[in-house]
């Protein structure tokens, strides 16, 4: 059997030299079983079988079983054998294919799903400030643009959003331009939230014994704790190998009992996720508060390796709770392990939004800077639709949201789920589009339009926008409707800020995968795009990201062709080396 070897290092538990071997295809962990009644000493120099559980993983990642090796060797010969695969990354990411180009002629119409989350871009500042180029599959355009707060206006009509739009010259391109929408809910101070119930679920197992895991879960659990108001109520749910409630829904203003709760959990053992969520639900029903904010914060690595597993159990899992009206949120910890495809997954059908916390300041920012946003709702189920006006474009791609795509027909149908938007959040969503007249990317068809079309007495419109949404309670749907008009500044550096800051983050992340739109713009093009687009930038986040763009311009110097990769191993023949 050929598996592909990915990652090894030291077992947390067991005997001195054992090893834990986790991989992209399977998973080690080492069980020395030194003959009865041996001494340590002799133990060590007999070096006895190791028994290997090896957790095998189907080629998508999202189903395991487990069966066993035994492997003999000197312990240092097993050591010396596979040093080369240490502390190898073997973290699970969806890869999607870049949206298509549409000819309006053929497909004016474009729809998919609102998404706030923003754990992408937490984790590609991970991956760049530890010195390596992150996987395709880890950067998703949307999650890094929505990272950034921009000035939208507010909602003045009585709905929910403040709508804006604007057009201007692409950065990477002459023949196209950029349409920005840009969506504001309405805000909240903490104060005025409604009561809330809180469930912490932390993952305390092995996996999370490291700097990056259950120390950074307690100290950004305890941020929260702060922010707690005595209306509000906080139960804490844990598990490892198997699930355990810690503190049962105490009032937010007993902080010391809380904060006592968290200090005392340690890591250690298998990862039983599946087992811990449905304890959460348990443990959220039974604090329910009518009217209020009943939500789970699950914070883990997302490497469940015991019980369900299997990634559409666990969503379908998840989807179904929420019809109880909690709500999941995950929050994202580790490395080297990270399963971040299953972590926004789960957040997405659990009603929720997704972040990766990679330090205290992000901690800050999710749990305290934007807290309201973090926990109120104030539109479920939002979708976006653009309809375009051939007389104005062309052709059209839509810019990240490859995993929010909807079909037409279910932007009007209630029974698609979409996504969540909280208080005081803000979506932004980017077409790159080409006027007509202008040169596209799409070959002229010979046996096109027989007839030209007809002027329209709309020619003075680019698109028509459309927004969809639910209430926080639920009930049918509500509609906004907004035209989009064609007027558009001269020169890029004659549009807004928030727009020409976007286009640099949009830019950076085509780049970080194939760059196949971007043409010539280079990082250096996009660094000094985002340099001269910061505004005031209170915070530093947008000077941070102009840093970020610079590390990886050197990165991709020094390593060009430069990917996470995965080295195929022959099982047998590691096997055979030892014996």
């Amino acid at each position: 059997m050929s598996l592909p070897l990915h990652f090894l290092r030291p077992a947390a538990q067991g005997f001195a030299t054992g090893l834990l071997l986790a991989v992209a295809g399977c998973g080690v962990s080492s069980k020395p079983e030194p003959a009865a009644g041996a001494s340590a000493q002799g133990a060590l120099q007999a070096s006895p079988p190791v028994h290997y559980e090896v957790t095998r993983v189907d080629a998508a990642m999202l189903k395991r079983s487990v069966h066993t090796v035994a492997l003999s060797a000197p312990m240092p010969a097993r050591d010396s054998m596979l040093a080369g695969y240490r502390d190898e990354p073997r973290e699970q990411y969806q890869k999607l294919p870049d949206n298509s180009i549409h000819s309006v002629a053929e497909a004016p119409v474009s729809t998919f799903s609102a998404d706030v989350d923003t754990g992408a871009y937490a984790n590609v500042r991970r991956l760049l400030n530890q010195g390596s180029l992150p996987p395709e599959g880890a950067v998703r355009l949307e999650e890094l643009v929505n990272y950034f707060s921009y000035d939208y206006a507010l909602p003045s009509d009585g709905s929910p959003f403040g709508v804006t739009t604007e057009l201007a010259p692409s950065p990477w391109n002459p023949h196209t331009r950029l349409l920005r929408i840009g969506i504001k809910a309405s805000d909240r101070a903490v104060a005025d939230l409604a009561p809330a119930n809180l469930v912490f679920l932390v993952d305390v197992s092995g996996s999370m014994d490291r700097r990056e895991g259950l120390p950074l879960v307690k100290s950004t659990l305890k941020l929260l704790v702060d922010q707690l108001r005595d209306q509000d109520r906080v139960s804490l749910v844990v598990y490892a190998g198997d699930s355990r409630v810690v503190l049962q829904p105490t009032s937010g203003r007993d902080k010391a009992k809380i904060r006592s709760a968290i200090d005392q959990l340690t890591a250690g053992g298998s990862t039983a996720g599946a087992s811990g969520i449905q304890l959460a639900y348990q443990m959220a029903q039974q604090g329910f508060i009518d009217k209020g904010i009943n939500r789970i914060l699950l914070a883990t690595d997302g490497d469940f390796n015991v019980g369900t597993s299997d990634f559409d159990s666990l969503k379908q899992m998840v989807a179904e709770k929420r019809k109880s009206g909690v709500s999941l949120t995950t929050l994202g910890f580790g490395v080297d392990n990270y399963n971040e495809h299953l972590m926004e997954q789960l957040a997405d059908a659990g009603d929720g939004n997704y972040a990766y916390i990679d330090n205290l300041r992000e901690a800050r920012k999710v749990l305290v800077d934007q807290l309201s946003s973090t926990l109120a709702v104030v539109a479920k189920d939002v979708k976006l639709q653009v309809e375009f006006n051939p007389a104005q474009v062309s052709e059209y791609r839509l810019l990240g949201y490859e995993n929010r795509a909807l079909k037409r027909e279910d932007f009007s149908n209630d029974k698609v789920d979409a996504g969540e938007i909280g208080a005081g959040h803000t979506v932004t969503a980017l077409y790159e589009i080409v006027p007509a007249g202008e040169k596209g990317w799409l070959e002229p068809l010979r046996f096109g339009q027989a007839k030209a079309a007809e002027p329209s007495a709309r020619n003075g419109e680019l698109a028509m926008l459309r927004l969809r949404y639910k209430a926080p309670e639920g009930g049918s749907s509500r509609l906004i409707e907004r035209p989009i008009t064609a007027q558009q500044p001269a020169k890029l550096a004659e549009a807004s800020t928030d727009l020409r800051f976007a286009a640099a983050v949009a830019a950076f992340s085509q780049q970080l995968k194939d760059g196949r739109y971007t043409g010539n713009f280079s990082l250096a093009d996009t660094a000094k795009l985002a340099r001269g687009a910061r505004g005031e930038d209170p915070y530093g986040l947008r000077g941070e990201f102009v840093q970020l763009v610079e590390l990886a311009q050197s990165l991709q110097t020094q390593a060009p062709n430069a990917q996470t990769a995965t080295q195929p191993v022959d099982m047998s023949q590691v096997q055979s080396r030892f014996e």
